[in-house]
């Protein structure tokens, strides 16, 4: 049996996110017209990409955007082959799952402003994406023992306007760049791209809940996933609802690992959605049963529906959790 690689996400053994990233930033914004963004600059210098507030952005966007936010260690692609009575899935694939996923893409940082601060209406988000890995701002970047270095920055803010100033100058000062060099893609999830990109992270859910039911992230190889894309919905809890269950209700993830076929099928036993006491409802009620407020809801419910897990040492394979297209189809499609 291969035993784990000692090193942890070494700053020094892995490449940086935000270097990685940037050829693909650049690219989206000299595709911005095609990919129907609106590129802008704030008084500092701070790039700003619309994708969805002010233009319409698309499917495509969303597709490079969730690239971007994998700092392009994983593939993102539209699949328009319908299968389980769906139309287009959104397929997501990493050779570097945990770097990818947990390390760059995981929408972890939380960033605010005050209606005191910003002389109006306040400002939430939370910041996906390589600059994360700049600003280290969660424990998490403590367990996998990496930090970027990087003098370049690109973060993803799911957001239905554009930051406001102290919420630009706290990412900056926390980052350690300057306005220049820092890239700020914002997309609202009631629009194509930002729908696009939030179903894109099926594969980093899978990832996530790894990390929390304790199974030890170096035996994690390779993953893949895939979820049915639906269409956006205008109102921003609608969208959000539709994203989620997309995720808990039609995500299906593979993942390879090494190590013991006891913890290999204590993964796949553990890491589906329907493990979860509020599985069968949509997120959309459960939020607002909840009082909208995520930590009311069960954990555990965060999660693809259904999941393979590959044993590469030993080649045994468990698959665990179901599909449930049926119960989507009833939210989604208009009879």
């Amino acid at each position: 049996m291969t035993t784990a690689p000692e090193l942890t996400l070494s700053a020094h053994a892995m490449p940086s996110v935000n270097r990685l990233a940037g050829p693909l930033v650049r690219d989206i914004i000299a595709r911005a017209s095609s990919l129907r963004l609106h590129i802008s600059q704030d008084e500092s210098g701070v790039t700003l990409v619309d994708a969805g507030i002010a233009c319409e952005g698309g499917v495509e966007a969303g597709l490079a955007i969730a690239e971007i936010c994998m700092a392009g260690l994983g593939r993102v692609q539209l699949s328009a082959h319908p299968r389980e009575g769906w139309p287009r899935w959104v397929e997501v694939s990493s050779s570097q799952p945990v770097l990818a996923c947990l390390g760059s893409q995981y929408a972890g940082w939380s960033l605010s402003a005050s209606k005191e601060e910003t002389q109006g209406k306040s400002f939430f988000a939370l910041g996906s994406g390589p600059a994360r890995a700049l600003a280290v701002k969660e424990e998490l970047y403590g367990e996998l023992g990496y930090r970027d270095t990087a003098g370049e920055g690109v973060l993803v803010l799911e957001a239905d306007r554009l930051p406001p100033r102290p919420v630009l100058n706290k990412v900056l000062n926390d980052c350690g760049l300057t306005a220049r060099n820092l890239t700020v893609i914002v997309t609202p999830t009631r629009s194509s791209a930002g729908t696009t990109q939030v179903v894109a992270r099926v594969l980093e859910v899978a990832l996530h809940k790894a990390h929390e039911i304790g199974f030890d992230l170096r035996y994690i190889v390779d993953g893949s996933a895939c979820a049915p894309l639906p269409a956006p919905a205008d109102d921003g809890l609608e969208a959000m609802g539709r994203t989620n269950d997309a995720i808990l209700y039609g995500g299906s993830v593979h993942l390879s690992v090494r190590g013991s076929d006891e913890e290999a099928e204590r993964l796949a036993r553990e890491l589906p959605s329907g493990t979860s006491r509020d599985y069968g409802k949509s997120f959309k009620a459960l939020f607002e049963a909840a009082g909208y407020d995520f930590y009311k809801l069960d954990g555990a419910l965060f999660a693809p529906a259904e999941v393979w897990v590959s044993n590469l040492d030993t080649g045994r394979t468990w698959h665990r959790g179901a599909t449930d297209l049926g119960f989507l189809r009833g939210l989604w499609v208009t009879e």
